[in-house]
């Protein structure tokens, strides 16, 4: 049994004869009393009477009708939902993410993708790198992004990003119409410095400008913008991560003129033995390149 069939049966009924059911499918009336003869043989009886030019339901076809139009409707569907993720309109996406970057880079990729491919299922597991990686050897999620460098042989690079990381202050910080301070300003000011855990490099880049009798504060992004915007203080942040705020006049980022410039980097990943990418998953990496192209605040490297 198969959709022909299933179609040249319903088509038939609906045109009350072969001959019309013929012409209405563009074939030849043979194949219509072939295809009928089939499907009759696989449901183990008539389904069509046959007077004349005149065509009637069995009982047993008054019965089965019902169940061909739903299977046509369910196959047709599965068709094209087939065909639409071939193409990329239709699929799943599972991506794993650390927090700081669920916010900013990925939301914009999420949001403009959504755009263009509405019926495509999209996933978001957040986590450090460590258990981001744990999900892509499990198979939970197909894409991941996390630190860089990796030293997983079990992973394979698909996009690098930089992005800067600077110092923050509230808007009614004493630093905040400096622009540009020195770190003797900073480390001066009395004022706990916060900062998030960005990575092996930028960690230890970032520790060495702290107070020497000062322990370190490595917090959660969400707390970090909570104690600035509630009590004085600084953070290391990149500007992403506080972009609404930034915009709305609420953080205000400053240039520390002596210091070297420090970077977070990370990388989108997939587990090497995860097979080939499906034409939404490729579609979704464009969009998170271009993304990344637009944003001033990513220099992307391949």
């Amino acid at each position: 049994m198969d959709i022909d069939q299933l179609r040249t049966f319903e088509r038939v009924v609906r045109e009350g004869s072969f001959s019309r059911a013929a012409r209405s499918l563009d074939i030849s009336q043979p194949t219509i009393s072939a295809r009928i003869q089939a499907l009759e043989q696989e449901v183990g009886g008539a389904l069509l009477q046959r007077g004349g030019r005149t065509i009637a339901l069995t009982e047993r076809g008054e019965s089965f009708l019902p169940y061909a139009r739903q299977a046509i409707a369910v196959l047709s569907e599965g068709i094209e939902a087939a065909q639409q993720t071939r193409s990329g309109r239709r699929g799943r996406i599972s991506i794993g993410t650390m927090p700081s970057l669920a916010g900013s880079l990925l939301s914009s990729t999420i949001e403009r993708f959504h755009r263009a491919h509405p019926q495509v299922e999209l996933f978001v597991e957040t986590g450090h790198s460590y258990q981001i990686t744990a999900m892509l050897m499990d198979g939970i999620v197909k894409l991941g992004l996390i630190s860089y460098p990796f030293f997983n042989p079990a992973l394979r690079a698909l996009l690098r990003f930089r992005e800067p990381i600077q110092l923050m202050v509230a808007a009614n910080h004493s630093l905040a119409g400096r622009g540009q301070i020195t770190l003797e300003e900073l480390r001066q000011s009395g004022e706990p410095i916060y900062t998030v855990r960005w990575g092996p490099s930028a960690d230890s880049e970032l520790s060495q400008l702290m107070r020497s009798n000062e322990p370190p504060m490595h917090l959660p992004i969400d707390t970090v913008r909570h104690l600035l915007l509630s009590r004085p203080g600084a953070a290391w942040l990149t500007r992403t991560t506080v972009a609404q705020d930034i915009a709305a006049g609420r953080i205000v980022p400053l240039t520390v003129k002596d210091i070297p410039a420090s970077f977070r980097d990370s990388v989108l990943v997939q587990h090497v033995h995860s097979g080939p990418l499906s034409s939404a998953t490729r579609k979704f990496i464009d969009i998170m390149q271009e993304v990344a192209r637009e944003s001033s605040t990513f220099l992307l490297e391949q």
